[in-house]
């Protein structure tokens, strides 16, 4: 299997048609159509599901999870073609870094800045999302770094911890009756609709401090960002769990952050492979950040 036909297909499913496919990659419909048939015949399975005249083409539920594989593996490809090209032409290249919603990363870009400003050639990709999408990307080679919250795998990573802690606590409009007490504690939640993180649903924390099991919440919605969480909560859908200092509640806002009682924290590290060979940019931002944690990270 070629990567020129993973790029062929990514650009069908992008696209959502092979005659804008090939205009798109300049080559003819024919030809795009006969390299697709081929992949198909190759993995035994269909990929694709071609509509009528006019129609967008759409995918098998095989066909999904091969463009997640095949997204994968081109822009793994693509990173390491930069990191080659860029290797012995002084300090430069990208830096891949996922990231939790975390006000810590402010630590990041303050590093970020002082590179930058030394080395403009070196550029920063930050992608957010919750722990285990960022350790799936991790593993396989697209981040550099992950900023996790928690521990991680010692085995299978090495780790920097950050000298700072989040607060968990609970975002809700200013008119809500909760707003009214300045810490929550885990009774008073126990008959409200919440809005729970992917990622709170299985963290022991919050389990034990909430003394309930899930199965006797009122869970309303879920979400991985917490500002389309602060939406959900600006609509009265409920209260959101969420970290301190991600949503602005001051000024204006119609929304207030009350933490909780007892306090739950979660320390934050900065974590990549054990055994990683890491470009030339992505050492010097480690060795950076090393030396000066105690400065950035107050």
């Amino acid at each position: 299997m070629e990567l020129r036909i993973l790029e062929y297909f990514l650009a069908v499913t992008q696209e959502q048609s092979i005659s804008a496919a090939a205009e798109y990659l300049n080559l003819t419909q024919p030809t795009i159509s006969r390299q697709l048939k081929d992949l198909e015949e190759e993995l035994g399975k269909q990929l694709l599901v071609r509509g009528k005249r006019n129609h967008k083409i759409g995918l098998t539920e095989e066909g999904r999870l091969f463009r997640k594989r095949a997204q994968e593996i081109v822009d793994l490809v693509q990173k390491t073609e930069n990191e080659i090209r860029q290797s012995g032409h002084g300090m430069a290249g990208d830096i891949f870094i996922g990231a939790g919603e975390t006000d810590s990363l402010r630590a990041i870009a303050r590093v970020a800045h002082q590179i930058q400003n030394e080395y403009p050639d070196v550029h920063f990709h930050i992608v957010s999302g919750d722990g285990q999408d960022l350790i799936d990307r991790l593993d396989k080679g697209l981040f550099d770094f992950g900023l996790l919250l928690g521990t991680t795998d010692s085995s299978k990573y090495e780790q920097l911890a950050l000298p700072m802690l989040d607060h968990w606590g609970v975002l809700m409009r200013k008119d809500a009756p909760l707003a009214q007490k300045d810490r929550i504690a885990p009774e008073d939640l126990w008959d409200k609709p919440l809005i729970l993180s992917r990622q709170m649903i299985h963290f022991p924390n919050f389990l034990q401090w909430i003394q309930k099991p899930l199965s006797e919440l009122q869970i309303s919605a879920t979400y991985n960002l917490a500002y389309n969480a602060s939406l959900m909560a600006d609509e009265k859908m409920g209260y959101v769990l969420t970290l301190d200092k991600l949503i602005n509640t001051s000024g204006d806002s119609s929304l207030c952050f009350r933490p909780l009682m007892p306090d739950i924290t979660l320390g934050m590290s900065l974590v990549w492979k054990r055994y990683a060979a890491l470009s030339k940019a992505a050492e010097y931002f480690l060795a950076q950040l090393r030396a000066n944690i105690s400065e950035i990270c107050p």
